[in-house]
């Protein structure tokens, strides 16, 4: 038996759980007509595979037609979702994994153009900011329809075979009653804390009427909204103590803040840049209170933040529910004594982000995840015998090949133009709040050199140079630089946002920042530039700024920038710059029409995305057998690349990332695990 605190099992009344890990509820958007099927299946069987003690699907499972999903969640008041979910369950079952859901209704946080257009409900006529839609006050009816909602709901996941379920309360519903300025119903149903919290305890009576009382229940709820207008610490402690001392639950999942502004949610599950376990603390107190078995996640990133959280009896179980999507493997490797070969959660919230936009979740750096299907989480070796793979760049996607074409067995040389390995991440990093980054890097590099790759630096590639390595498959992963050259005239006037990071470039005192890529860079410079004392304006034609940083990723930015002299600036495009005495003229136009406006600056920064270092690429692409084209049906269907253009050709040759267009760094990543795992 290990002597690893993480690694001890842990009995929830009648169910041994194996360790005290477990993914906490989460909706991964992964549905298909708001069914777990085959997709959602498997990305639970890999965590329940890996070892994970607990998997908790379905964050926000909707127990009500008028509780519409807000991004793919499971539609827990059909019935057809009995079979999909068993499907689930006895597959991570098999797998020594316990299985549970999350059940709620949303209350006012979704909108009523979604599903069936029901009016949307809640105890209040006032809206969440986050999602802008104005609720309907309940009457006693949809109280009494969706308490019967929640018991049926129960009874369909105990038909399912699940372990058990755990209510929402934070944000929904359930707590939407507790707050006494959310809460506009009179008595029996608003006004004292009692009757506050008649709904609550309403509902975990027809839950236990319906599922009996050895069905493991517990509820994931605030106690502490950390907002003058929500739930004191005081009043949150004493409805801790109710629900403690009821006898309805058998866990608690704690959790401090509210979520109905980006802001809030981002204080809730912090992102990169911000402190680790914030509420872990706090977590420790509401279980010292309550006696309860205590689940917790916010921000635990790593193992060693885990260990400790069970260590020092915080916790009973630590979610580590992020750093899973990062390395579904994660307890299997902690298991096996290979702690260092775990794949990093850098905080970059990709995954969430993604959720809230609409989108499925996805991790920036690991793109098999989400995509069990298809992608492997663990490399296999080649049946066929070694080949010479010569990769170019040691950007992430360069480095992701090399590290999957060596897993496969391959003999693997890396030229880099640069004296270290990075590529653009390197440039995000040299900022602190964005330096956990790196670990995209110092990962991979840990793996190539384990598995043999030989790195060749300040080596700037030409074909001779790549010839001589004697490829027989060459992959360039040269990158992109940043594009400038796009205004009518002035161009040479401008800088770009990597100018700034780098620190090839001092800030100015009075700078425009022409932002038409919406992504990281050029809020970034904002920050470093805005950080010096220059009053920074940053301009966009898009009707919102930054759309591809999305909400989470956001807050951190704004609450640095909002401090300082900035200002945004939306709908407005940089068509023009001249020199205007010392300074420059800077002119905008508009894409609605002919206005017209001029800026007086002192420097204008640029970001536009990046043009592919593509010239080696096509300088070896007649020298190759596939003349550069990938099989698209053989890509896709997982098979390997064997087309043949030319019969004289030496090596096949292929292109990955922004060597291939402007994207992202999950994009690098994913081409080259796609086309590199099946050499």
């Amino acid at each position: 038996m290990s002597s690893d605190p993480l690694l001890q099992p842990f009995q929830l009344r009648h169910l041994t759980l194996r360790n005290r890990i477990l993914l906490t509820s989460h909706e991964p958007a992964y549905t298909e007509d708001g069914m777990p099927k085959s997709r959602y299946r498997a990305y639970h069987a890999e965590r329940a595979r890996a070892g994970v003690a607990l998997t908790m699907t379905a964050g926000s499972a909707a127990v009500s037609r008028d509780s519409p999903p807000a991004f793919g969640n499971v539609l827990a008041w059909k019935d057809e979702v009995v079979g999909w979910m068993r499907e689930l369950t006895d597959e991570c079952h098999e797998a020594g994994a316990a299985v549970m859901i999350q059940l709620t209704h949303l209350g006012r946080r979704t909108r009523w153009d979604r599903g069936d257009w029901l009016p949307m409900l809640a105890p209040t006529h006032a809206h969440e900011p986050a999602h802008r839609a104005f609720p309907k006050l309940m009457e006693d009816w949809d109280i009494a329809r969706i308490i019967a909602d929640f018991a049926d709901a129960a009874e369909r996941m105990k038909a399912a075979g699940l372990d058990g379920i755990e209510l929402e309360a934070y944000g929904h519903l359930i707590d939407q009653f507790w707050v006494p300025g959310l809460n506009a119903l009179a008595a029996p149903w608003g006004g004292s804390l009692d009757d506050r919290l008649r709904f609550t305890f309403e509902v975990l009576r027809a839950i236990r009427a319906r599922v009996g009382a050895e069905f493991i229940v517990g509820m994931r709820f605030t106690g502490d909204q950390m907002d003058k207008a929500g739930l004191s610490r005081e009043e949150g402690g004493e409805i801790t103590r109710r629900l403690g001392a009821s006898g309805l639950i058998d866990f608690q999942n704690v959790i401090r803040g509210h979520i109905d502004t980006d802001a809030a949610l981002t204080d809730v599950i912090p992102v990169q840049g911000m402190a680790s376990a914030p509420h872990l603390d706090y977590a420790g107190e509401m279980r010292a209170e309550t006696g309860l078995p205590t689940f917790h996640a916010a921000r635990i990133p790593d193992i060693a933040t885990a260990r400790h959280a069970i260590a020092s009896g915080k916790l009973d179980m630590v979610g580590m529910t992020r750093a899973h999507l990062a390395d579904p493997l994660l307890v299997k490797k902690l298991t096996e004594g290979r702690e260092d070969d775990i794949r990093p959660c850098v905080g970059a919230n990709y995954c969430l982000d993604r959720i809230y936009q609409g989108g499925m979740a996805l991790c920036l750096h690991n793109p098999a995840s989400g995509r069990e299907e298809t992608m492997p989480q663990e490399i296999a070796r080649a049946e066929a015998p070694p080949r010479r793979v010569t990769v170019v760049g040691a950007g992430p996607g360069g480095l992701e090949a090399a590290r999957v074409a060596a897993a496969r067995g391959h003999a693997v040389t890396v030229l880099e133009a640069a004296d270290r390995a990075g590529g653009q991440v390197r440039l995000t990093a040299l900022q602190p709040r964005r330096r956990e980054m790196i670990s995209i890097i110092d990962w991979r590099m840990a793996q190539c050199e384990a598995a043999g790759v030989r790195f060749r630096f300040n080596t700037y590639a030409e074909a001779d140079t790549v010839l001589e390595t004697r490829p027989d498959v060459v992959i360039v992963a040269t990158g992109g630089l940043p594009h400038v050259d796009v205004l009518s005239e002035g161009n040479d006037l401008a800088v770009s946002s990597w100018d700034i990071l780098s620190g090839d470039v001092k800030p100015g005192r009075n700078v425009l920042i022409f932002d038409d890529a919406g992504d990281h860079a050029a809020l970034q410079a904002a920050d470093v530039i805005s950080e010096s004392g220059a009053t920074v304006e940053i301009v966009t034609p898009d009707r919102t700024f930054a759309p591809e940083i999305m909400g989470m990723n956001l807050v951190p930015y704004m609450r640095r920038l909002q401090g300082r002299q900035t200002t945004f600036t939306v709908t407005w495009r940089l068509v023009g710059l001249s020199r205007a005495g010392n300074g420059l003229r800077a002119v905008l136009g508009s894409d609605y029409g002919d206005a017209v406006q001029e800026r007086l600056v002192d420097q204008v920064v640029i970001n536009h995305g990046t043009r592919p270092l593509d010239e080696l690429y096509f300088e070896l692409k007649p020298l190759s057998s596939n003349l550069g084209e990938v099989d698209y049906e053989a890509l896709i269907g997982g098979r390997v690349q064997a087309l043949v253009r030319n019969p004289a050709g030496a090596f096949q040759l292929f292109r990955i990332g922004d060597a291939v267009s402007s994207r992202n760094t999950h994009a690098a990543i994913y081409d080259a695990l796609r086309l590199a795992k099946d050499l």
